[in-house]
């Protein structure tokens, strides 16, 4: 069965970090896009980072450039996300997805809804 795990978050206080990961079945795992992704409570969910696994590629939302890493391990299976100087604006689910695609900029620029496998979520809050 298709399966992705998120762990990691928790609470921070501004300027901490944070590192979230994503166990990824061996069946979605032949998966070549993986994000991140969050909602934060009354908005809709928004794109975080995406990696294009072949190749590496990696694309970031202008809100989380510079302060955020997308990285997978493929021996373990694993998709990250290190999330450094955050802010209380970044307190939302975060959510790992997986999906297959033909090029890098199909992976990036996909709508949140068309992409196939998605975890439940880990809760990152950021706060004084």
């Amino acid at each position: 069965q298709v399966q992705l795990v998120e762990s990691g978050g928790g609470s921070v206080q501004p300027g901490g970090s944070l590192r979230l990961s994503c166990v990824v079945s061996a069946y979605t795992y032949s998966s070549n896009c993986m994000g991140w992704f969050r909602q934060a409570p009354g908005k809709e969910r928004e794109g975080v980072a995406r990696i294009y696994t072949s190749g590496g590629r990696t694309y970031y939302a202008d809100s989380v450039k510079g302060r955020f890493t997308i990285s997978q391990d493929n021996a373990k299976n694993m998709v990250y996300l290190q999330m450094n100087s955050l802010k209380p604006e970044d307190t939302a689910m975060y959510y790992c997805a997986a999906d297959q695609f033909p090029t890098w900029n199909s992976c990036f620029f996909s709508r949140l809804s068309t992409l196939s496998y998605w975890g439940q979520g880990t809760q990152v809050t950021v706060s004084s």
